[in-house]
């Protein structure tokens, strides 16, 4: 005798809770100041996954647990949208190591509600040692052995080193530096949310931004001309206004990701660090007069960026280029998080 596997609605009337339940309310957050993205080339985006996904598995960055995560993020898609004057397939995957070993260290090392061994306590020590993953230790023949070997013992640590190594084969060494820079800058930034989160410290709004500045999408945005094939000549880049012009679109693709992730973080960590939950405890107001009000910092700041970067494009045809990498990766870094459903929705605000 067999059993049918054949499944049938029970008899009686529709679940009405259910079919009340509001939908999760996706795409771009309404008055958001953006610019649309270049779309992503499928195929491209799925060749960049399929060689990250081969590099973390040889270099068993983590375990298969983890997979549905590494494809619910994206990464290739990510890059992608991010740049999408990218000279190549290895320089767009350059990059996606980079993004995916930078969501590994944080992932595995600060966030403790993710539940892969991060602490904020602590934290300043695992860091410095991942910093040197990227900016190697220089000392006497045996003890620079015993830094390689528990380099490569740790899958964070083997990410930051391999990922680097990648992209120093087609960028200037001052690209690397710069990166390298720009990581121990995100690295600051991660310790400072750390000690606030330890100590329960509220910060002022100013005092938030100042630390988003630093932890925050910076490294990303280090690479958009090496990744396009050319270099912005060190002399050019370390210009104050073009410094400016870095900072405002990082500082406002940064707090892009603040916005889409608020919800995501509500439900997990009330507590976390985010720019509506820091306006609302400074102005006492409630998380979605806070919520409005961050998009309006937001848009100031992509307006300065906006305006700013076009004036200094009039005067140099690579700052233009630079200029032009900078908006390209930012629009793509909000397509992607307000496409991104696996990861990010909105809060009921509208």
């Amino acid at each position: 005798m067999s059993t049918s596997t054949h499944s049938y609605a029970l008899p009686g009337p529709p679940n009405i809770a259910q079919s009340l339940r509001p939908a999760r309310r996706t795409g771009a957050v309404p008055g958001l100041r953006y610019r649309p993205a270049v779309p992503a080339d499928p195929e491209k985006a799925a060749e960049v996954d399929r060689r990250l996904e081969a590099w973390a598995r040889e270099l068993d960055l983590f375990p298969e647990a983890w997979k549905g995560d590494f494809s619910g993020f994206q990464f290739g898609r990510a890059v992608v949208l991010q740049h999408p004057g990218g000279l190549d397939l290895d320089r767009l995957t350059a990059a996606g190591k980079l993004l995916l070993a930078e969501n590994i260290v944080d992932s595995c090392y600060c966030e403790e509600d993710e539940g892969r061994g991060g602490s904020r306590r602590g934290l300043g020590g695992p860091l410095i040692i991942a910093q040197s993953a990227l900016d190697p230790y220089h000392g006497i023949p045996e003890l620079e052995a015993e830094w390689r070997d528990g380099i490569q013992a740790d899958g964070p640590l083997r990410s930051y080193h391999f990922a680097l190594a990648d992209y120093a084969t087609f960028a200037t060494p001052s690209q690397t530096g710069r990166f390298v820079h720009d990581m121990a800058r995100l690295h600051m930034g991660y310790l400072a949310e750390a000690a606030w989160m330890e100590t329960r410290y509220t910060p002022r709004v100013w005092e938030y931004l100042v630390m988003r500045q630093f932890n925050n999408f910076r490294p990303c945005l280090s690479l958009v001309d090496a990744v396009d094939g050319y270099e912005l000549p060190e002399p050019v880049y370390a210009r104050p206004e073009i410094q400016r012009i870095t900072a405002l679109a990082c500082n406002a693709t940064t707090i892009v990701n603040d916005l889409y992730s608020f919800t995501k973080e509500l439900a997990s960590d009330p507590d976390h660090l985010n720019l509506p939950q820091v306006v609302a405890a400074n102005d006492r107001r409630g998380l979605k007069a806070a919520y409005l009000k961050s998009v309006e910092i937001h848009n100031g700041i992509m307006e300065a960026f906006e305006e700013e970067s076009a004036a200094l494009s009039a005067t140099s045809p690579v700052i233009a280029r630079y200029a032009e990498g900078l908006a390209a990766w930012v629009s793509g870094n909000h397509e992607w998080h307000a496409t991104n459903t696996h990861r990010y929705h909105l809060p009921d605000y509208w």
